[in-house]
């Protein structure tokens, strides 16, 4: 049994709490949080220095700009750990804490957990093995109306920005897709709620395999396209089953979530006919909470540990400066 802590009990936080209790392999520490009315049905901590007893990994779930120093703390402890994303909020940040986890000799996993998804994993092998043959472009679309109370009396007031909250989950997705980044341009607006944040925007990528890729963005406008509501993965966000990605290949397309491949046709003559392949839908969180265990126990090398998502972060903070 792998004695679990968690640190911050936020929407998030609270549903690793949530996933650490269900997991057969895990026990749960209890919450650090200083807010000692949050979760009171578990072993309540108001701090990391609270805590005195065996650790085995921390799950860090606090907000952004808390990161770093958490993470830092937990690793002079000598804890590994799960960090939610973005990794940091600035890349000195970043850079601290990657070194601090390398002087520590910890093992760390960055809660990018869209790529635990099965079919997100599926197109990736798809994109690989150039069934479809080289890609082209990709497309995506993350448009929903937050409501007003997610912004008032807390930290989403001024650094609630959908690009750092909710933007940096598809660039990582579209690194883990595509590789690394060559160049990016952005335009952004604020002419909703008029708040000092970027509200919406276009943003083009070209990835140094040469494709390029396009993504609209918006947390003003309701809409049934955008991963969480495309992959029903979020109890707080309603589910649709649409589809929010587009890519484009060498010998035909596939669009996600639903994994519709269209093929068949040489040029723009020919009709592609369509198919849509099997996918399995699991619990991104458990299977993250899984591969956690594993990389406990140096069983799994991290799908994804600070160094490389400090990589995502630095194309979301480029972003939001182009936005700004």
């Amino acid at each position: 049994m792998k004695r679990i802590l968690v640190v911050g009990g936020g929407l998030i936080g609270s549903r690793h709490v949530d996933a650490v209790l269900a997991h057969s392999d895990c026990e749960l520490v209890g919450l650090a949080d200083p807010d000692m009315n949050l979760r009171t049905d578990v072993t309540r901590f108001a701090a990391i220095a609270d805590v005195e007893c065996h650790v085995d990994g921390v799950i860090i779930a606090t907000p952004t700009q808390l990161h770093a120093d958490h993470a830092i703390e937990a690793a002079q402890r000598g804890w590994h750990m799960l960090i939610e994303k973005p990794v940091t909020e600035t890349m000195e940040q970043a850079d601290a804490l990657v070194a601090a986890v390398k002087h520590a000799n910890v093992r760390t996993l960055v809660g990018h957990h869209r790529r635990y998804h099965a079919h997100v994993e599926n197109l990736r092998q798809m994109i690989n093995s150039c069934d479809l043959g080289t890609p082209i472009t990709a497309t995506v679309i993350w448009a929903m109306r937050k409501p007003d109370a997610y912004f008032q009396d807390n930290w989403r007031s001024t650094r609630g920005s959908p690009v750092m909250i909710n933007l940096v989950h598809d660039v990582d997705l579209l690194r883990y897709l595509f590789g690394d980044i060559d160049e990016i341009h952005a335009l952004g607006s604020r002419h909703m709620r008029n708040a000092n944040r970027p509200e919406s925007g276009a943003i083009a990528i070209r990835f140094k395999s040469g494709l390029t890729a396009a993504i609209s963005f918006a947390d003003t406008a309701p809409s049934p396209w955008g991963f969480e509501a495309g992959t029903g993965e979020n109890p707080n966000i309603a589910t649709t089953g649409q589809d929010m990605m587009w890519i484009t290949c060498a010998k035909g397309s596939v669009s996600f979530p639903s994994m519709t491949v269209w093929s068949g046709s040489e040029d723009w003559s020919q009709t592609p006919h369509s198919r849509q392949l099997p996918h399995t839908k699991i619990d991104p969180l458990a299977a993250q909470m899984d591969h956690f265990i594993d990389v406990l126990d140096q069983k799994a090398v991290p799908r994804i540990a600070v160094d490389d998502a400090a990589q995502s972060l630095a194309a979301t903070l480029h972003i939001q400066e182009l936005l700004t």
